[in-house]
């Protein structure tokens, strides 16, 4: 299993994302809560430290969303889990590849750019290209 970029967990807790986002961390909350019965028991409550990822990281990382340190060890936490329990790897690298895509459409758009000093003759903006830039004559 690939690790999850602390980076990435750091953004969705923070809000970087917009609605999208949040749907994403929602989702996540729900994955890390959601605990198969063992041996006919009934599931742990999600809020004790009894449960590996019990959502003790999740929290923190909530409350102090610009902490490296949570995030990454929020990151350590999902990583040990999704390597104990195949069920719920499959279903963290499902929530991974909707996490990845919101991370790559929140970018869509968004440009920044400036121009400064002196006369500029000609300035081009462009987003993505696909395909041939020809300029002149």
């Amino acid at each position: 299993m690939v690790p999850i970029a602390p980076e990435l967990l750091m953004a969705l807790a923070g809000g970087a994302f917009g609605a999208a986002g949040e749907q994403i961390w929602t989702s996540l909350r729900a994955l890390v809560r959601r605990r198969p019965p063992e041996d006919g028991a009934p599931p742990a409550d999600p809020g004790t430290d009894e449960s590996p990822g019990s959502g003790a990281e999740l929290a923190e990382l909530e409350s102090e969303p610009g902490s490296v340190e949570r995030g990454r060890r929020l990151a350590e936490v999902l990583t040990l889990r999704a390597e104990r329990d195949p069920e719920f790897a499959r279903a963290l690298r499902e929530w991974r590849r909707a996490a990845d895509a919101c991370e790559r459409g929140a970018g869509a758009g968004e440009v920044h750019n400036s121009v400064s000093g002196g006369r500029q003759q000609n300035v081009i903006q462009t987003g993505e290209v696909n395909g041939s830039i020809h300029l002149g004559g």
